[in-house]
């Protein structure tokens, strides 16, 4: 279902911090898939959406620049997980939603991320998370930047999961098909070589 309703401003963040184990530590970003880095892939579907794209990067920032606005990395050494660079780009955010997607899902395309931000326009004082039966998937997701705090609070408490907080503060459902082949994660050598075969 589409809305004619203007879609509100949103700041946009890539989450490229990881530390890429299951790629053997590279940095999962820049790894090439279809002649490019995923993050080129990533910066090309979202540029249209919003004039505040943030990266979450904590090495290589020299070659993240060129597709961000702004760059942002972790407060705590050592890769403290997802939801450090969540709260990092919720500090920087200059619009009232952020979109979240990590670099790892070249396959996302306009309907799915038009479809995010008029259900959280529906609903816009919760976070939204993609769901696929019963699983969520919590670094696809659009959170109100008033919710900051929030997110503060629960690191300061040794909350860790972004899924787990974003649950706790009533998170919406988006639901999508089964297997829906636009959050495939291509994040091990294994998935990056099998959907290198198959035309985007």
């Amino acid at each position: 279902m589409t809305s004619n309703t203007p879609l509100a401003p949103c700041s946009i963040l890539l989450l490229a911090g990881g530390r890429g184990q299951r790629m053997g530590g590279q940095d999962k970003g820049l790894l090439d898939w279809h002649g490019e880095p995923l993050i080129a892939h990533l910066h090309r579907k979202t540029r249209p959406l919003s004039d505040d794209l943030i990266i979450s990067c904590n090495r290589n920032l020299e070659k993240y620049a060129p597709y961000a606005d702004q760059l942002v990395h972790d407060d705590e050494g050592d890769f403290p997980g997802p939801l450090a660079g969540i709260r990092a780009g919720l500090k920087a955010a200059r619009h009232p939603h952020l979109l979240v997607l990590p670099c790892d899902v070249p396959r996302i395309d306009a309907a799915l991320l038009q479809s995010m931000r008029e259900t959280a326009g529906q609903h816009p004082d919760k976070p939204l998370m993609l769901r696929h039966g019963e699983h969520w998937e919590p670094l696809l997701c659009m959170i109100p930047v008033a919710l900051s705090a929030a997110f503060e609070t629960a690191w300061n408490e040794g909350e860790r999961s972004p899924g787990r907080l974003m649950r706790k503060l009533g998170a919406t459902a988006l639901q999508c098909p089964d297997n829906d082949p636009r959050l495939a994660n291509l994040n091990t050598p294994e998935l990056l070589s099998t959907h290198r075969t198959v035309s985007d």
